[in-house]
């Protein structure tokens, strides 16, 4: 029965209709070969689709047909994540080199993002109305009093919103086939987790519900193609962080030798190590800066085809058309979906409840601000247009591209 379902199973491969399903040759090659810098590139012969409008169409199975998600990955359809301690230089350096790749470049997630609804109104000014329990509380807050019991909720938010973010740039680079330059990602969250537990800033029954978080999410995500580590000692980088004189980083009780001494451990000897086996790593001293030119020619020179019996890339290793059709709806308009993954209850933990009665103020003063009162483009009061014709929401919610705000 073996040999008859071999049989079977190889003629199945060889007929016409599922060959129409297989990547040719040509587009293999193209998905392997290495990233070439914007000014190395050479125009290729067949024009490639124009990007999918993913963040206002949805990739429908009526699409899946005629819109091969292949036409448009190329040798710098990649995901590559900037890492690196506080006042490394990251934000700068990443995004010279999205610029310098023709990729799209993403800020490091920040809870702003959140905050700023797509009106332009920021959330945070409704503070003074809401009880303490259902106020913001983001970077700014956490560097001022790093003991505050909302620093748990504050951690758990920062995986939520990269988690998102991640998504984002998966759902961007299979949609288009740009690539996607990130400062900072969802995989190396926890490294800040650690440092935090370490101090005593959150408790040991946060850190575990976050890693309950963590594992229930992170394995829905494409691992990146390359990580780029800029390594600062522990001295420079607190020099690095009076230099640069953000006053609520360098006034923070938060920011001190322990804090950064664990967080490059957690960088060095886990995610560093981890990650590695599933991306290409690159390391470099950035102690006073680096070149960016020199960055690029070492990442021109990777071999991005995938070795048998190597881990690295698997996440990306698709044969068929279908699977790349797939990934690209599961990102791009299963982002809800797969957000419902951090839907985990936490009432185990009390300095992660609510108040009922906290929470029912909350809802009725966050309807009542601008733009918050029906979803985005149906809000008459904020100037949409044409709402009595409009069938349908957004289809998906992208998070936008800012960086954090430092006051």
């Amino acid at each position: 029965m073996a040999g008859v379902l071999r049989i079977t199973f190889s003629k199945f491969l060889n007929s016409k209709n599922v060959q129409s399903f297989m990547l040719p040759n040509s587009v293999n090659e193209l998905i392997i070969r290495g990233i070439i810098s914007k000014a190395a590139k050479i125009p290729a012969k067949a024009k490639k689709p124009a990007p999918w409008p993913y963040e206002h169409k949805k990739f429908t199975l009526f699409h899946y047909f005629f819109d091969k998600t292949s036409s448009r990955i190329d040798e710098n359809s990649k995901i590559i994540v900037v890492e690196g301690p506080l006042a490394a230089g990251k934000s700068k350096f990443a995004s010279q080199l999205a610029c310098e790749l023709d990729m799209l470049y993403l800020p490091e997630a920040n809870l702003d993002m959140l905050y700023i609804n797509p009106y332009g109104f920021d959330l945070k000014t409704l503070d003074p109305q809401l009880p303490e329990s259902c106020r913001s509380f983001d970077v700014s807050d956490w560097l001022k009093n790093p003991k505050h019991y909302k620093a748990a909720t504050f951690q758990l938010n920062q995986h939520g919103i990269k988690f998102s973010q991640y998504i984002d740039a998966l759902a961007h680079v299979l949609s288009t086939g740009q690539g996607v330059v990130l400062d900072r990602c969802v995989y190396s969250d926890f490294v800040f987790a650690e440092a935090m537990y370490s101090q005593k800033f959150i408790s040991k029954e946060v850190k575990n519900k976050y890693y309950q978080f963590r594992r229930n999410s992170i394995d829905e995500l494409l691992r990146p193609h390359l990580v780029i580590y800029l390594d600062v000692p522990v001295e420079k980088t607190l020099e690095n962080i009076k230099k640069r004189n953000f006053s609520m980083e360098v006034n923070s009780p938060a920011i001190n030798k322990d804090y950064l001494t664990t967080m490059e451990t957690f960088y060095k000897q886990h995610y560093l190590k981890q990650i590695s086996k599933h991306a290409h790593l690159l390391v470099y001293d950035w102690s006073e800066g680096g070149d960016p030119e020199v960055v690029i020619e070492d990442i021109e020179r990777i071999d991005f085809e995938k070795e048998e019996n190597d881990a690295k890339e698997n996440d990306w290793d698709f044969r068929m058309e279908d699977e790349w059709g797939v990934a690209r709806h599961k990102y791009s308009d299963g982002k809800f979906k797969l957000m419902n993954y951090l839907n985990i209850p936490c009432v185990d933990i009390k300095e992660l409840m609510i108040d009922g009665d906290d929470l029912y103020h909350y809802c009725k003063v966050l309807e009542e601000a601008p733009g918050m009162k029906f979803d985005e483009g149906f809000n008459a009061a904020m100037g949409d247009k044409g709402i009595l014709f409009k069938t349908s929401t957004k289809p998906r919610e992208t998070l936008p591209r800012v960086e954090r705000r430092f006051p």
